[in-house]
């Protein structure tokens, strides 16, 4: 067999070890879960894997009020919601869970939502869940005049290394595009940044 017939032979072993890897994903896809708007609509972020071993997240829209949902998953597919938003007055438990949930040292899940809260037009809050579904709001943005300390969270928090949990919001904050904070498992709140300083950068760099 000359060199040619040799790297004919090798390439087509090659594409269809390939082909066989990909058509083994593809029986390996397994739905667990159809969203139907009663418990829950739209889950736009990743899980979270427990200690407990489920699967933790998030929906933003439907669930009981229509405002979105706390849910948990088993491996096998089963589904129980942990918590329905929008059960206080105003939504001022929250409304609109955009961003992942993260399980913090001490056991309990914390994360945003986007709406709701107890200040203004409903700029969001940082919550904490226990597993079996107890909520406490930590904060709730615009609490200060012109929305100084953030308006809008989406984004995931994050548990540092010191203990605290740090984010963002999209908006408000001393110049109106949004934040970094940190923030304690008892709702300590500190603002770290205010982006878009003017005095450092023309306004239509803000965007």
């Amino acid at each position: 067999m000359n060199k040619l017939s040799s790297c004919k032979t090798v390439f087509f072993v090659c594409v269809v070890c390939v082909i066989e890897a990909i058509g083994s994903y593809a029986r390996t896809f397994t739905n667990l879960v159809s969203f139907n708007g009663a418990n829950g609509i739209g889950p736009a972020a990743g899980l979270v894997q427990a200690t407990d071993g489920n699967l933790y997240g998030t929906t933003v829209s439907g669930g009981k009020y229509n405002s979105g949902t706390v849910f948990q998953i088993t491996p096998g597919g089963e589904l129980t919601t942990v918590y329905n938003f929008c059960v206080l007055a105003n939504c001022a438990d929250g409304n609109g869970p955009f961003g992942a949930l993260i399980q913090a040292t001490d056991g309990n899940f914390y994360g945003t939502t986007l709406q709701g809260g107890e200040y203004g037009g409903g700029a969001g809050t940082v919550f904490k869940i226990t597993p079996s579904g107890k909520l406490t709001i930590l904060h709730s943005f615009c609490s200060l005049l012109n929305c100084l300390d953030g308006d809008s969270p989406t984004g995931a928090l994050i548990q540092a290394t010191d203990g605290r949990l740090y984010g963002t919001t999209r908006f408000g904050g001393k110049y109106g595009e949004g934040t970094i904070f940190k923030i304690t498992s008892t709702g300590q709140r500190t603002t770290l940044y205010d982006f878009c300083p003017q005095d450092q950068l023309p306004g239509w760099l803000c965007c």
